[in-house]
Protein backbone atom coordinates (compact mmCIF):
# COMPACT_ATOMS: atom_id res chain seq x y z
CA UNK A 1 0.00 0.00 0.00
CA UNK A 2 1.00 3.40 -0.31
CA UNK A 3 3.83 5.20 2.02
CA UNK A 4 1.60 7.81 3.77
CA UNK A 5 -1.66 7.13 2.42
CA UNK A 6 -3.63 10.77 2.28
CA UNK A 7 -7.07 8.91 3.46
CA UNK A 8 -5.53 7.35 5.85
CA UNK A 9 -3.54 10.56 7.24
CA UNK A 10 -7.05 12.30 7.18
CA UNK A 11 -8.61 9.09 9.85
CA UNK A 12 -5.77 10.25 11.63
CA UNK A 13 -5.78 13.88 12.03
CA UNK A 14 -9.74 13.48 12.68
CA UNK A 15 -8.63 12.06 15.86
CA UNK A 16 -6.10 14.09 16.82
CA UNK A 17 -7.90 17.28 16.42
CA UNK A 18 -10.39 16.82 18.98
CA UNK A 19 -7.32 15.53 21.81
CA UNK A 20 -4.45 18.28 20.26
CA UNK A 21 -4.82 21.59 19.72
CA UNK A 22 -4.28 21.76 15.67
CA UNK A 23 -1.78 25.03 16.91
CA UNK A 24 0.38 22.16 18.61
CA UNK A 25 0.59 19.26 15.50
CA UNK A 26 3.64 19.05 12.74
CA UNK A 27 1.90 16.54 10.57
CA UNK A 28 4.95 14.05 9.59
CA UNK A 29 5.79 13.98 5.57
CA UNK A 30 7.54 11.06 4.26
CA UNK A 31 10.13 11.04 1.33
CA UNK A 32 10.59 8.05 0.21
CA UNK A 33 9.27 4.80 -1.91
CA UNK A 34 8.75 1.27 -1.07
CA UNK A 35 9.62 -1.63 -3.79
CA UNK A 36 8.15 -4.67 -2.56
CA UNK A 37 8.35 -7.96 -4.51
CA UNK A 38 5.06 -9.93 -4.81
CA UNK A 39 3.35 -11.09 -3.79
CA UNK A 40 3.85 -9.99 0.00
CA UNK A 41 5.40 -12.54 2.11
CA UNK A 42 4.85 -11.73 5.70
CA UNK A 43 8.25 -10.92 7.39
CA UNK A 44 9.57 -9.64 4.35
CA UNK A 45 11.52 -5.95 3.75
CA UNK A 46 10.65 -3.47 1.06
CA UNK A 47 13.77 -1.99 -0.35
CA UNK A 48 12.94 2.43 0.56
CA UNK A 49 14.70 4.87 -1.78
CA UNK A 50 13.75 8.13 -2.76
CA UNK A 51 11.43 9.52 -5.41
CA UNK A 52 14.31 10.18 -7.97
CA UNK A 53 15.26 6.40 -7.95
CA UNK A 54 11.71 5.29 -8.12
CA UNK A 55 11.29 7.10 -11.30
CA UNK A 56 14.56 5.73 -12.87
CA UNK A 57 13.21 2.77 -11.52
CA UNK A 58 9.95 2.90 -13.92
CA UNK A 59 11.96 4.25 -17.15
CA UNK A 60 14.43 1.45 -16.76
CA UNK A 61 11.82 -1.18 -16.47
CA UNK A 62 9.79 0.33 -19.00
CA UNK A 63 6.80 1.29 -16.21
CA UNK A 64 3.66 3.55 -16.42
CA UNK A 65 3.76 5.39 -13.31
CA UNK A 66 -0.30 5.44 -12.38
CA UNK A 67 -1.50 7.93 -9.38
CA UNK A 68 -3.98 6.73 -7.08
CA UNK A 69 -6.44 9.09 -6.38
CA UNK A 70 -7.67 7.94 -3.19
CA UNK A 71 -4.44 7.57 -1.88
CA UNK A 72 -2.95 11.04 -3.50
CA UNK A 73 0.25 8.32 -4.04
CA UNK A 74 1.99 7.52 -7.19
CA UNK A 75 2.96 3.46 -7.66
CA UNK A 76 3.56 1.37 -10.45
CA UNK A 77 4.63 -2.24 -11.19
CA UNK A 78 7.57 -3.93 -13.08
CA UNK A 79 8.84 -7.86 -13.60
CA UNK A 80 12.63 -7.82 -13.01
CA UNK A 81 15.34 -9.84 -14.80
CA UNK A 82 14.55 -12.94 -12.66
CA UNK A 83 10.89 -12.65 -13.51
CA UNK A 84 9.67 -11.57 -10.04
CA UNK A 85 7.00 -9.09 -9.80
CA UNK A 86 7.30 -5.56 -7.79
CA UNK A 87 5.08 -3.03 -7.22
CA UNK A 88 6.86 0.79 -6.12
CA UNK A 89 4.76 3.22 -4.25
CA UNK A 90 6.87 6.65 -3.45
CA UNK A 91 6.09 10.15 -3.09
CA UNK A 92 6.13 12.93 -5.54
CA UNK A 93 5.17 16.68 -6.18
CA UNK A 94 1.98 15.88 -6.38
CA UNK A 95 1.35 13.39 -3.22
CA UNK A 96 3.77 16.08 -1.34
CA UNK A 97 1.15 18.88 -2.38
CA UNK A 98 -1.68 16.81 -0.91
CA UNK A 99 -0.33 17.17 2.05
CA UNK A 100 0.18 20.54 2.39
CA UNK A 101 -3.01 21.27 1.52
CA UNK A 102 -4.21 18.55 4.08
CA UNK A 103 -1.99 20.72 6.49
CA UNK A 104 -3.73 23.72 5.23
CA UNK A 105 -7.16 22.36 5.24
CA UNK A 106 -7.04 21.29 9.20
CA UNK A 107 -5.23 24.46 10.25
CA UNK A 108 -2.08 22.66 11.44
CA UNK A 109 1.32 24.10 12.27
CA UNK A 110 2.86 22.54 9.49
CA UNK A 111 4.96 19.56 8.56
CA UNK A 112 7.93 18.01 10.09
CA UNK A 113 10.73 15.78 8.05
CA UNK A 114 12.49 12.83 10.07
CA UNK A 115 15.29 13.85 7.54
CA UNK A 116 15.29 16.77 4.79
CA UNK A 117 14.64 14.93 1.35
CA UNK A 118 17.79 15.54 -0.67
CA UNK A 119 16.79 13.06 -3.33
CA UNK A 120 13.57 15.07 -4.15
CA UNK A 121 14.24 18.38 -5.50
CA UNK A 122 10.82 19.51 -5.99
CA UNK A 123 10.43 19.82 -2.27
CA UNK A 124 11.63 22.97 -1.54
CA UNK A 125 9.66 24.68 -4.59
CA UNK A 126 6.30 23.19 -3.58
CA UNK A 127 7.10 24.17 -0.30
CA UNK A 128 8.30 27.93 -1.02
CA UNK A 129 4.86 28.12 -3.06
CA UNK A 130 2.72 27.22 0.17
CA UNK A 131 4.48 27.87 3.57
CA UNK A 132 6.92 30.39 5.15
CA UNK A 133 9.85 27.99 5.67
CA UNK A 134 11.72 27.77 9.17
CA UNK A 135 14.41 25.14 9.53
CA UNK A 136 14.29 24.22 13.46
CA UNK A 137 17.69 22.60 15.06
Amino acid sequence: MPVSPINEIQKVLNYAVTAIPRSKILMGVSVYGYDWKLPFQPGTLAESFGPQIAVQRAARYGATIHYDTASEAPYFNYVDAQGNEHIVWFEDARSFQAKLDTVRTYGLRGISFWSYPTEFPQVPYVLADNFQVRKLS
